[in-house]
């Protein structure tokens, strides 16, 4: 049975699940109906950062045009144009045992494309959520649903896992920023 978090909730991940090393994270929502006049492209992607909370380079920002970090322990799924249908929209899968060491937490989050010419922001999707699961027994462990917290945001960090000592865990955090994906990446450290 799946764990269910509310915002600012941290759990553990491999204390209580000896063995885990493949994790899926999914990742998903849902467009409110009206019509802006364009359609909504979300994009999920994936911070691998240090103990400063930045990244040690670009390359360790994982997203649509960088499918797969150098040290192959985060690999994104691909992008959905639309985010038609049930279930994640989109995937990225973690390898633990394959994350460097000078990495100490990965931020997931979702930005909304071309979101400031498009007139879209985040308080038009509802039913976002992410889910971690137990890649080798495809077993949903943890899942955040972030509500509709949101209004003129056009980025969320929507949860990270972060290593405290040999232990990996979850930190649910559902924070939004004005900016789209430019100020993700500033945030973390990546050049635009």
């Amino acid at each position: 049975m799946a764990i269910s978090l509310a915002k600012g909730q941290k759990v553990d991940l491999t204390k209580g699940n000896p063995g885990l090393s493949k994790l899926l994270i999914g990742l998903g929502w849902d467009v409110n109906r009206f019509d802006s006049g364009s359609a909504f492209d979300l994009d999920a992607a994936a911070f691998l950062l240090g103990s400063d909370g930045r990244v040690t380079s670009d390359s360790d920002f994982v997203f649509y045009n960088n499918l797969v970090h150098s040290s192959g322990s985060v690999r994104h799924m691909g992008d959905n144009l639309t985010g038609q249908g049930e279930g994640d929209d989109e995937e990225i899968k973690v390898e633990l045992l394959r994350v460097p060491a000078e990495i100490n937490r990965i931020a997931f989050t979702v930005t909304i494309h071309d979101a400031e010419s498009r007139k879209q922001n985040f308080g038009q999707v509802s039913n976002a959520f992410i889910r971690v699961v137990d890649e080798s027994r495809n077993q949903e462990l943890i899942r955040y649903d972030l509500g509709e917290d949101f209004s003129i945001e056009t980025a969320v960090v929507v949860g990270e896992l972060y290593r405290q000592g040999p232990e990996w865990k979850f930190n649910a955090m559902g924070s939004g920023f004005k900016g789209g994906l430019r100020a993700l990446c500033m945030n973390f450290g990546v050049s635009v």
